[in-house]
Parts: C-alpha cells; structure tokens; sequence
C-alpha cells in the first residue's frame, strides 16, 4: 500500500493521519501526547511499524500572509527530527485554516450523528488528515 503518514504538530497533543497516495485522500488516525517538548516516539514507532509510510508530512504553521511564526519551529525541528529517525522523505505542508476545516468537518459529521462530542478530543487528527488531504491533493497530476 503506498500510504503516507501525515501530522499536526503542537505543544501538547500531535494528531496523525494516514493518506493514500492513489485516491489522495486521508483519513485521522490517532492523537499524540507531547510531553516537555517531546513527542511520543514509542508510539510513532509502533505507526511506522504497522503502516509502512513511503513518506512523512508535517503541517507547517504559518500567519495569513505567509510568514513563519514560533510554532513554525517546533514543526520544522519535529520533520527534521522525523527525516533523521525513520530515514524517509518528509514534507512540509501550509497548514494554514486546518484546524478551522478539520472543526467544519467535525461539526458536519456530529450534526449528521456520525460522531460524538466526546470524539472531539481527536480533532487535531482531523486536522492532520485536512493537511494531509490538501498535500496529496497536490501531488496528484491533474
């Protein structure tokens, strides 16, 4: 399966997704702990294992005109930290408006009863399926 793993980095939580580069879609998979600055490496390990990604996607936080801003770093230090650790291409991506469309779609899928409010606490994973969406989307010839 040519599938590529997708994350939205924060000071608290990751979200992570899985993407398929054929249909270029994502999907969320699950919500990280970052704790003292540090990702969960254990259980990034253990998503390598059972996926297999042929590539890695970081969302990268960026203001409204494009300019970096101080998470920029935290995400551009965690795709370096990832490119080191799991040998693999890593890309980063404009996150800008994924939290707000990943709320949208949530939002959608409560008032259509496939979720619940106490799925919320996985909205960061929806928003890296947003940013992983949006890269494969750009990826895929037209």
């Amino acid at each position: 399966m040519s599938c590529v793993l997708g994350f939205d980095v924060g000071t608290r939580l990751t979200g992570v997704a899985v993407g398929n580069y054929l249909t270029a879609t994502a999907r969320p998979l699950t919500t990280l702990n970052v704790r003292e600055g540090k990702p969960d490496w254990d259980r990034i390990d253990n998503l390598m294992t059972d996926w297999q990604p042929e590539a890695l996607v970081v969302g990268l936080p960026l203001q409204m005109d494009g300019s970096e801003q101080a998470m920029s770093r935290v995400a551009r230090h965690f795709a370096k930290c990832l490119e080191k650790r799991y040998v693999l291409p890593v890309y980063l991506s404009d996150e800008r408006n994924s939290s707000q469309e990943a709320a949208r779609r949530f939002a959608a899928a409560r008032a259509a009863g496939l979720r619940r409010r106490r799925d919320a606490v996985d909205i960061d994973a929806h928003a890296a399926a947003v940013i992983l969406e949006s890269w494969l989307q750009m990826q895929s010839p037209r």
